[in-house]
């Protein structure tokens, strides 16, 4: 019974120390972008991508205008809503935008692509591997010589987490 106490009391530390080190799990929606700017500010790199909050809406405004000067407007937010991630990096909360060909997750820095290979098996000397075959995160770009991949350049520069650079922006307090 001394046990099951035991392992009681430190579940319910545990959630406790979670609620207080997370506020917005205790106090709701309203603190998620306070939450999120001081997540990164304490624990400056988690990969972990997190989905669209209405709360960070006006910096995420500012960051799509980061990455895409040309857009004449922001996206609506239903759009933003499927669109845009967040992550921390460097104490930072940064902002991708997915979309066609546009991956926010880390990035495939292998040089050996299985898709490239099967590609070339099929297209011997073509003069592009597309990216439906060698994936849309992979890095490098290739080419078909004698039915095998060989690499021709590099697709993404990525930043010192594993994430291609052009695709995220800083999302900056109002």
């Amino acid at each position: 019974m001394r046990a099951f106490r035991l392992s009681t009391i430190g579940v319910f530390v545990s959630v406790l120390l979670s609620a207080s080190a997370f506020p917005v799990l205790a106090s709701g929606s309203v603190a998620k972008a306070q939450n999120l700017y001081q997540l990164c500010r304490q624990v400056k790199n988690d990969d972990t991508i997190r989905p669209y909050s209405h709360e960070l809406y006006g910096g995420t405004a500012k960051a799509f205008k980061k990455l895409f000067p040309d857009a004449k407007d922001t996206p609506p937010e239903s759009e933003l809503q499927t669109q845009a991630s967040y992550r921390c990096m460097d104490g930072k909360v940064l902002a991708c935008f997915i979309g066609a060909n546009l991956p926010c997750a880390k990035m495939n820095a292998a040089r050996d692509n299985p898709g490239a290979d099967e590609f070339c098996k099929a297209n011997p000397n073509d003069d592009v591997v597309p990216a439906f075959a060698t994936g849309h995160d992979a890095v490098y770009s290739y080419k078909c010589l004698d039915g095998k991949a060989m690499v021709t350049g590099e697709t993404w520069v990525l930043d010192k987490r594993g994430f291609a650079v052009r695709l995220w922006a800083d999302v900056p307090r109002h």
